[in-house]
């Protein structure tokens, strides 16, 4: 079969994360799996909880006729309420279930949001460092996306965001917590950035529309909570996951949340419905549906990820690193000692350690460290680490 241009191309733009796994998989061939230190991948390695797992169960033994059949494109009612009213009780947003779709993870949600409000050409703006999918999830409905820097701490740069705005900008997509910063945007933050939106809106002739990807929103540490954005800015939405809060990345389910008050939402809702449709989606993972509805407030334990971060962030700045310290997520994204990320990140492979290089996040100059690993892992790699930054 062949293979297009731009597919081969995108191949190559990609490939950085996949680069690292099959390096992983050599060096544990040669050292044995026990002796390579991989936090390449942002893959949870905590298993769900004991409701969530029983709620599988539960769900998986109803014996309801028609319980396997088609459903509505966007997801059962019952599951989109349970949905609108924890945002309505954790956010204090006025909306029901008729603003919810139920969707095939947050990468589906995306792509269903995207193709809804794209037109070919449209401009999206991602900031960096940001996960590398987003600029193909972009492309796959005709836009372009443009790349904005953040702060060196990682928060919002409002004037670069501005200035990056322009009669064809349709859509700012934020992700926060941040993969792979850990980065939480504040409420000032965001209330900024929706005053910046509001007026770039009415100057443009056109609403520019706030998408936040939001899978790690339940993964944050010492108190930090993440701003509501469907509160802070009319034309907005939530596209999110259960993969890393209820650990279940592999069942593929999330939901995007329209804000109501979107300028055309009812005839937007009714376009990512079908787009949910004609993107060969169909509907969300029926099974996962029934088995999340009752579970949606289980969140593995935090503590454990917090743990891994504090140990790993002291020590890394106790060796020298310079690193910004994650609010959220599950991901270290140190300035690399070099200005050759890519050249540092092969001088941790000599020590056993994968990492992923800033490059591959449109960063060049830090590398991210996924923490969603064993502690045996940590602890095994700091003086790896620690000899890495003083060879290099």
């Amino acid at each position: 079969m062949p293979l297009s241009q731009k597919v081969e191309d995108f191949i190559q733009k990609a490939s950085w994360i996949r680069k690292m796994f099959e390096e992983g998989a050599r060096l544990k061939q040669m050292h044995g799996a026990g002796n390579v230190f991989d936090f390449s991948l942002g893959n949870p390695n905590l298993e769900p909880t004991p409701a969530v797992r029983e709620a599988i169960a539960k769900a998986a033994q109803d014996e309801t006729p028609g319980v396997h059949a088609y459903m509505a494109n966007a997801g059962y009612a019952d599951v989109r309420a349970a949905v609108a009213k924890k945002i309505r009780e954790d956010e204090g947003v006025s909306l029901d279930e008729n603003w919810i779709l139920m969707t095939v993870g947050a990468g589906g949600g995306l792509n269903v949001a995207l193709k809804t409000i794209l037109n070919p050409g449209d401009e999206v703006i991602c900031l960096k460092p940001f996960f590398v999918e987003y600029v193909f999830y972009v492309d796959n409905h005709g836009g372009k996306a443009v790349l904005v820097p953040t702060r060196p701490d990682f928060s919002l740069d409002l004037d670069a965001i501005g200035a990056a705005i322009n009669p064809k900008t349709a859509a700012v997509l934020i992700n926060s917590p941040n993969n792979p910063t850990g980065k939480v945007y504040g409420e000032a933050e965001i209330r900024a950035l929706a005053e910046l939106l509001t007026k770039k809106s009415a100057e443009i002739g056109r609403p520019i529309v706030l998408i936040s990807d939001e899978p790690y929103r339940g993964i944050t540490y010492d108190g930090v909570q993440v701003p509501s954005i469907l509160q802070a800015y009319p034309h907005s939405a939530v596209v999110t996951s259960f993969s890393k809060d209820l650990s279940i990345p592999g069942e593929r389910l999330g939901y995007i949340a329209l804000n109501p008050a979107m300028d055309r939402g009812n005839e937007v809702m009714n376009g990512l419905v079908l787009c949910n449709r004609i993107l060969g989606f169909v509907n969300a993972p029926g099974l996962m549906q029934r088995s999340v509805k009752n579970v949606l407030r289980c969140v593995v334990d935090v503590n454990v990820y917090k743990r891994r971060r504090d140990r790993l962030y002291e020590s890394l700045t106790s060796f020298g690193y310079d690193c910004v310290k994650p609010e959220g997520a599950f991901y270290l994204f140190p300035r690399s000692p070099i200005d050759d990320d890519v050249r540092f990140v092969g001088h941790l492979q000599t020590k056993l350690i994968l990492t992923v290089p800033g490059t591959g996040f449109g960063s060049p100059g830090h590398f991210r460290i996924a923490y969603c690993v064993s502690d045996e892992t940590v602890e095994g790699a700091l003086q790896g680490f620690k000899e890495a930054i003083k060879e290099i």
